[in-house]
């Protein structure tokens, strides 16, 4: 785990600020849903999102 956190901690540095703060978000976002043990909200999320990408990604061609 200590080496996971070192490895965020020099990412997050080196990222461009706009970047480190959606980690940031995203990484809290995570934290809570597994409190209340429900990371299959995340996961939806995440398919929901590529769904919509891809539909975007469709309609500038």
């Amino acid at each position: 785990m200590d080496a996971l956190v070192q490895e965020l901690d020099t990412k997050l540095r080196q990222w461009q600020p706009d970047i480190a703060q959606q980690v940031r978000q995203c990484l809290i976002e995570i934290i809570e849903l597994a409190d209340q043990d429900a990371l299959d909200i995340l996961r939806s999320r995440m398919v929901e999102q590529e769904v919509l990408d891809l539909i975007d990604e469709l309609e500038t061609w």
